[in-house]
């Protein structure tokens, strides 16, 4: 299958996507954790709530994890994503001795994500999602709905992971058109090609989709009337 195709019709459904920075690099790496097993709107709501609680990142470091995962109760596994949070806050403070990102612009792509994959929690999504929506960096965020759309598309082989769909689908999509890409397909898997009931009879990718499903036939009608059909 040829990606430009796909592009070419996501793009034609939904609209052009142009890059928007989602905040400094430390406030997307918090919020993206955060988002982790929740709704946006909750995540967004613990997110604020977090940056209310706390006099900056470093007063957020030396609070303790109760602290913190009372600031952030909102989004769920508040207990769990308390102490994630306040691990790579202190080992971000003992590596660069600050809580500036901001030089994983000048890192060699590969080099940024693993820099950033070495933080405690934090996988490829995650990774690719502070370079991505933060930074500009062309490295793709593989979600639920990327992973969902890919893989009934054939873009992905039966059997690889969500973390190494991240490396096959950073090959096959243009670094030019990653955010593109990583938005259409979202928005795609949450409209029509969703887990349950897709949308295969309306879907603008469906003549490219070896997954989709065929409507199904009507049985011809007897054209007796329902009380002397046979039952």
């Amino acid at each position: 299958m040829r990606i430009d195709e796909v592009l070419r019709l996501l793009r034609q459904e939904y609209g052009p996507r142009r890059w928007k920075s989602r905040g400094d690099p430390m406030s997307t790496l918090v919020a993206t954790v955060l988002s982790q097993n929740t709704s946006d709107v909750n995540s967004e709501r613990a997110f604020r709530s977090l940056m209310a609680a706390f006099d900056g990142w470093q007063a957020m470091a030396e609070a303790s994890p109760a602290d913190i995962a009372r600031s952030i109760r909102a989004g769920g596994l508040a207990d769990i994503k308390a102490g994630r949070i306040k691990s790579i806050l202190r080992e971000i403070r003992g590596e660069r001795g600050d809580f500036d990102l901001d030089f994983l612009k000048e890192l060699h792509l590969p080099e940024a994500g693993d820099w950033l994959r070495r933080l405690p929690g934090v996988g490829p999504k995650t990774a690719a999602c502070v370079l991505l929506f933060s930074l500009g960096r062309p490295a793709l965020p593989v979600d639920t709905h990327v992973f969902r759309v890919a893989r009934r598309l054939g873009l992905l082989q039966p059997g690889v992971s969500a973390d190494r769909a991240h490396e096959v689908l950073q090959q096959l999509v243009p670094a030019g058109r990653v955010y593109e890409f990583h938005v259409h397909m979202v928005e795609h898997g949450r409209k029509v090609c969703r887990a349950q009931r897709p949308g295969c009879g309306h879907c603008v990718l469906a003549e490219l989709c070896p997954s989709r499903m065929e409507p199904r036939r009507r049985r011809p009608s007897s054209g007796l009337p329902v009380s002397r059909r046979r039952r």
